[in-house]
């Protein structure tokens, strides 16, 4: 299904807006609290962020279906071919702690696949834009993943114990090789470094969810990166589960490093 004109440019100034009110929360008391299902933060940033991206997205397209982090889901979606797909504050921890790693991550899915996304971090003014087709830009420049090839001495964005973890020699796995490591509590701004080349890869073995993937999966592909499960399986949204259990993405050749590496691999149910 196409994309109707003027849905990327009502999604450009709607996540700019939501990137300047989450900024007025920016580095002050904020009202915080966790989450009954999962204990996972919250603020009242987040929600408000989140109200406001509702009201302009789904007040100019009430016919798409909506999944966001900060709203009840509404099995509704299922049904639409078109379902914006939000984050409205993806790194919450580090931005209630004053810490820029932070981003507003909002896609337009089509079947299944995101058409549009955009991807802000205000605190830093990286404003990340692709539509399917169209490649990849950083504050209105053209980006590509870098040509990075090997593991050894690669810029990699993940959480630095995974890869002391035993579990990787009981499964017959290499030691890791040294690696310049960067931890970024979000993991849709983890993989927006990967498209620009600030990073050379990204690499989770936990769940993660459509919103925080969705918007960054299409950032990367039209970097001409590759991003997958670690064992290769491509992400597919607005399902009715929409977590994912793991995640790989990296440039070409790197990839297929890793892959080699991590493929195999065999995650607890």
């Amino acid at each position: 299904m196409p994309v109707p004109d003027g849905d990327f440019a009502l999604l450009k100034e709607a996540v700019r807006d939501a990137g300047a009110l989450a900024m007025r929360y920016f580095g002050t008391d904020l009202r915080k609290w966790s989450k009954d299902a999962d204990d996972t933060p919250v603020t009242e940033a987040d929600i408000a962020v989140n109200d406001l991206l509702r009201a302009r997205l789904m007040g100019a397209r009430p016919g798409y279906g909506w999944l966001s982090e900060e709203t009840e889901d509404d099995p509704a979606r299922l049904a639409r071919s078109l379902t914006w797909v939000v984050d409205p504050i993806d790194g919450t921890r580090a931005f209630a702690r004053g810490k820029t790693d932070f981003a507003i991550s909002v896609a337009l899915v089509v079947d299944g696949r995101p058409a549009l996304a955009v991807l802000f971090n205000p605190a830093t003014g990286e404003f990340f834009e692709a539509a399917v087709g169209g490649g990849a830009y950083l504050n209105g420049a053209p980006i590509c993943v870098s040509g990075c090839a090997t593991i050894e001495g690669c810029r990699m964005a993940a959480f630095a114990p995974m890869f002391k973890n035993p579990g990787w020699a009981r499964a017959g796995i290499e030691p890791w090789p040294e690696m310049e490591i960067l931890e970024r509590n979000s993991v849709a701004y983890r993989i927006a470094l990967v498209a620009c080349g600030a990073v050379d890869a990204a690499l989770a073995l936990n769940g993660k969810s459509d919103w925080d993937l969705a918007a960054a999966d299409l950032i990367v592909h039209e970097a001409q990166g590759r991003m997958t499960t670690h064992d290769g399986k491509p992400f597919i949204y607005n399902r009715e589960n929409t977590r994912h259990r793991s995640l790989l993405v990296a440039g070409p050749a790197l990839y297929d490093a890793l892959f080699a590496k991590v493929g195999a691999v065999r995650l607890p149910d």
